[in-house]
């Protein structure tokens, strides 16, 4: 061994002053791939440590107790009192803010989340005001604060009057900062903030109101939240509340972290799977220009395990650069972007070096070495010294011995395997590792397919084209090599593309010709027949779908308490907070049963439910399974009559659960209706409902849809430019074989202008070279991003997916121009040879 390091430090040597061909892509392949995992790794902890040490602040306390549409119990505050606690006490929900004196358009009015804070909020943390001063001051006497965008949208300035509901309230100013935002997001509109004690004057607690109910809880003793959350639920036992501490400040947060994360990471892996290809060629090129070296080795008594060795060193010790500055970088990186993703990330990450990410992409990138080079590696030590003073280019052309076969087998699985472990979705990394497997399969058998396809072609009376054919399958040809190269990455922004097409159009452009225009909701029963005399006084206004609307909260599935149920990922929305439930005598019209039977018109038994298929298979529940949930502060045992289809696209009114008539029907409750009416009456009648009833809320579909089409663009960018980062390993990858090429094309090129040739005819051949391999790699890669795209449309979203061939002649075209362009680049320089002193050296 000390022979081995010191033979392989004097080549060392000799790379570092600048001869290293090769495995400079080696350097960079590894370092962008385990830079990419190392910088999504410490931006995942970075920001985990945030939330963690600002839990407090992001909950609002020690404690939340969340009660859903159900104020809290005096008792409760009384348990917390006997115990030292302070309490703060939030109520939030939809409601239209209508500036007064408006011109009586659409523009006076907008959707906003209201939220009706205590004297004692926030207590934890700082709300910013603009102008300065105190939230008990600006709310006080019917004051009002907004976001910016409330205030620009309505034209709004300290001192003007407002209308919430039957109350006029005073526009105090901007609410800059709202310190607990997270844990009390606006989904479907900007906030708003009055005062708890104004509430009631606005008339927009009803019964069945979309509202919730939250208590704040601050224990000055320093309790463990955890144990005096515990200490809570044991109190009140089955009440159906969500209680969080800190640590689960904001479990929608965490969620949304681990995924994005989980994405990235494998947007990482699969660049580090493309660099892969690329440490392959490095090595590959490294040992084709060393093969002097290796020869006059083996002709001096080195054994070809000695070769192996040497090289081995020397492959490694460049691996350990790349990847020292791919952990560098990674680590850097998000200290870097954290100004930039301050408006991104949910909280500010915490600045820091993590050494378990760090570690794990070294481990990864460690792996890939090995794992990428041993093949190249095995030919060379099979090669005998006499062979490659012959030939040159034979180590690519040598068999790799079986027990390197078996280890480089071996470091796949336990990459793998790795990949799959350190993942939160393990099931998903299992995926992405066979398709990964089945990718690289397919590419292969496309290389395999085109040599064979242009050794078989018929012979052209045209030199460039049989020479560009010719190309293709001459020994040593990269043809294989830039196929995967190039058709990896662009699989990569297929797959994101069709996606990004996929769920656009499933939201906008496939929406029915009979959506509804508004949902209004929170309408009473003594409120229908004026509300359905407004509709029927409106041109153009088609009947509205009227059903009941309930509050009810999932409280325990087949016996089993939410707390302690494991659901499917995609169904856990169901299980957090309250959930629409109606009742019907009648199945509703389209309803379409997968499993059991609608009960009787005249049903008067125990209380049955209709249940969505689709959360039904997440829950593993079925007909006979009893469901309990919590309406109006009283828990119902739900037996599952019959299994639902829903169609969720129609965006008519669907609920989840639909129980059977008679026990609900005396419970206190609202409406819920779909109206359809042409765009030009739209604000009319907007206007005329939210005037006539001011506790309903009417919701513009469009306007949500247009916000969350908004949202998806923004993802789509990041995932588009996430994406790229495979595309530039794979472009990275390509130069480098290109380039690991360009002294076999100098040779070839002075040989073909001694014979005759024209510039012209050689660079014709090489293009042709280049385009059919950027043809056959777009068709692959359109291939593979139309199989990876459908089963995360169709399997992870659970929604349809088309077949969108523009998008795909896009990656086509894409793969061409990339190949053609690199090509000629490449083409250019090996033109640029003399080949006089070629022919001398030879």
């Amino acid at each position: 061994m000390i022979l081995v390091f010191r033979l392989a430090w004097r080549e060392l040597r000799g790379m570092f002053r600048g001869s290293a061909r090769g495995l400079g892509v080696v350097l960079a392949c590894l370092a962008l791939g385990v830079a990419v995992i190392a910088g999504v790794g410490t931006l995942r902890e970075a920001t985990d440590r945030g939330i963690a040490q600002d839990g407090r602040r992001i909950l609002g306390g020690d404690l939340e107790v969340d009660g859903g549409s159900q104020p809290l119990p005096d008792s409760l505050r009384g348990w917390l009192a006997a115990r030292g606690a302070r309490v703060s006490d939030i109520v939030r929900m939809r409601s239209m803010l209508i500036k007064a004196n408006g011109n009586g358009s659409s523009d006076d009015r907008l959707l906003v989340e209201l939220k009706a804070v205590d004297q004692a909020w926030p207590m934890v943390g700082e709300a910013v005001l603009v102008p300065p001063g105190t939230v008990a001051g600006a709310l006080a006497n019917h004051g009002l604060l907004a976001e910016r965008v409330v205030l620009d949208r309505l034209g709004l300035k300290p001192g003007d009057s407002v209308r919430l509901g039957n109350a006029s309230f005073t526009v105090r100013g901007e609410l800059r900062v709202e310190p607990d935002r997270i844990a009390t997001p606006s989904i479907l509109g900007p906030r708003v903030l009055i005062g708890a004690d104004t509430l009631p004057s606005t008339g927009l607690i009803v019964p069945g109101s979309m509202v919730q109910h939250a208590m704040r809880v601050l224990d000055p003793k320093g309790t463990d939240p955890a144990a005096f959350a515990a200490d809570l639920r044991a109190a009140f036992a089955g009440q159906g509340w969500r209680i969080r501490d800190p640590g689960n400040a904001a479990p929608g947060v965490g969620r949304f972290i681990d995924q994005t994360g989980q994405f990235m990471t494998l947007v990482g892996l699969t660049a580090l799977l493309v660099g892969g290809i690329g440490v392959a060629n490095g090595v590959r090129a490294w040992l084709e220009a060393r093969a002097g070296s290796i020869a006059i080795l083996r002709c001096l008594g080195a054994s070809a395990r000695t070769v192996f060795a040497v090289y081995l060193v020397q492959v490694l010790a460049f691996s350990a650069i790349g990847i020292a500055i791919g952990v560098v970088a990674g680590s850097v990186l998000p200290i870097l972007a954290g100004p930039l993703l301050r408006d991104v990330l949910p909280v500010p990450p915490v600045a820091g070096i993590y050494p378990a990410p760090l570690a794990l992409a070294s481990l990864f990138g460690l792996l890939t070495a090995f794992a990428f080079s041993l093949p190249a590696l095995g030919r060379a030590m099979q090669i005998p010294g006499a062979s490659l003073f012959r030939d040159p280019t034979s180590p690519t052309e040598a068999k790799i011995p079986r027990e390197i076969l078996a280890a480089t087998a071996t470091i796949a699985v336990i990459l793998a395997a790795l990949a799959v472990l350190s993942s939160p979705e393990r099931v998903l990394s299992g995926y992405f590792c066979a398709a990964a497997v089945a990718t690289l399969a397919l590419f292969e058998l496309g290389g395999w397919a085109l040599t064979a396809a242009a050794r078989a072609a018929p012979h052209s009376h045209l030199p460039w084209l049989r020479l560009g054919l010719a190309n293709l399958h001459r020994p040593g040809a990269p043809t294989r090599l830039m196929l995967v190269s190039i058709g990896l990455g662009l699989s990569t922004l297929a797959a994101v593309a069709l996606i990004q097409a996929n769920v656009r159009r499933e939201i906008l452009d496939q929406i029915p010709e009979n959506a509804p225009s508004f949902f209004f909701i929170d309408i009473q029963q003594d409120q229908l027949a004026k509300f359905e005399a407004l509709l029927a006084a409106q041109p153009g206004v088609a009947p509205a779908q009227t059903v009941p609307n309930l509050r009810a909260r999932v409280v325990a599935v087949k016996g089993v308490p939410v707390e302690r149920l494991h659901v499917s990922p995609e169904t856990q929305w169901a299980l957090r907070g309250d959930r629409g439930l109606t009742y019907a005598a009648a199945m509703p019209a389209g309803t379409h049963l997968t499993a059991g039977a609608w009960w009787p018109a005249n049903y008067t038994g125990k209380p049955l439910i209709s249940f969505d298929a689709g959360l039904a298979k997440g829950w593993g529940v079925g007909i006979g399974d009893v469901i309990r949930v919590n309406v109006l502060g009283r828990d119902i045992d739900l037996t599952i009559a019959s299994l639902r289809d829903i169609a969720w696209r129609s965006l008519s009114i669907n609920f989840a659960m639909v129980a059977s008539p008679g026990f609900l029907e005396g419970a206190p409750h609202g409406f819920i209706a779909t109206v359809r009416v042409p765009e030009a009456q739209q604000a009319r009648l907007l206007r005329s409902v939210t005037d006539a009833l001011p506790n309903v809320t009417g919701i513009r579909v469009e306007d949500v849809l247009q916000a969350v089409a908004a949202l998806l663009d923004r993802i789509a960018t990041a995932l588009s430019a996430t994406g790229s980062l495979t595309l530039l390993s794979g472009a990275l990858v390509l130069v480098g074989a290109v380039a690991a090429g360009q002294r076999r094309r100098m040779r070839d090129a002075v040989i073909l202008k001694t014979l005759g040739a024209s510039r012209g005819q050689i660079r014709a051949a090489w293009l042709v070279e280049f385009g059919v391999i950027g043809l056959a790699a777009g068709a692959i890669a359109a291939l593979v991003g139309s199989a990876a795209s459908y089963g995360v449309v169709r399997f992870v979203m659970n929604t349809a997916w088309v077949f969108l061939p523009g998008t795909l002649g896009l990656t086509l075209l894409l793969c061409v121009t990339a190949m053609l362009v690199i090509g000629y680049w490449g083409t250019e320089a090996a033109l640029r040879a003399k080949p006089a002193s070629w022919l001398r050296n030879e």
